[in-house]
């Protein structure tokens, strides 16, 4: 069993050279995953960037938007981000010589890194804007079946057609 997620104080990174591992396997807070999450995240101190990467998996329960049926949706990351740690960004970019522009995350230095929270961040960007449940959704219980509903905005335009 991998060893729960906590946060890690920035001190505490700044003391380890080959910084921190974990592997996961885990519920995380805040994801309604039907599954543990399982994968493996790495994050070490580049001078004033907290280098994170890391990978994971898991499988949430949704509800298609079009037949309201519920379904499993498999969730996966693959990620790598850099992460200021106090300063601008444009500071901290000249003093390792790389384009801020990917940096848009700032933590405080005498803050902390909190491994769970990231993982649960990379994990929800991968939910899909819109959760159909396949191709073969069958759509609304009224699409086809008996009696037309018509919705009565629609009534106005109904007058028109001859």
């Amino acid at each position: 069993m991998a060893d729960p997620l906590r946060p890690v104080p920035i001190q505490e990174l700044t003391s380890l050279e080959q910084g921190l591992h974990w592997q996961v396997n885990q519920m995380v807070d805040g994801l309604e995953s039907i599954e543990p999450v399982v994968g493996q995240l790495h994050a070490s101190l580049q001078g004033p960037v907290i280098a994170v990467s890391g990978e994971a998996r898991t499988a949430v329960t949704l509800c298609c938007d079009r037949c309201l049926r519920p379904f499993a949706h498999a969730l996966a990351f693959k990620a790598e981000e850099r992460i200021g740690l106090g300063g601008s960004a444009d500071d901290i970019a000249e003093a390792l010589e790389f384009d801020a522009e990917g940096m848009a995350e700032q933590l405080d230095p005498q803050g902390s890194f909190d491994p769970e929270r990231w993982i649960y961040e990379q994990l929800t960007l991968q939910l899909p804007v819109v959760n159909r449940c396949g191709s073969g959704c069958p759509g609304p219980l009224s699409w086809g079946h008996g009696e037309t509903i018509t919705d009565p905005r629609w009534a106005g335009l109904k007058r028109l057609q001859p």
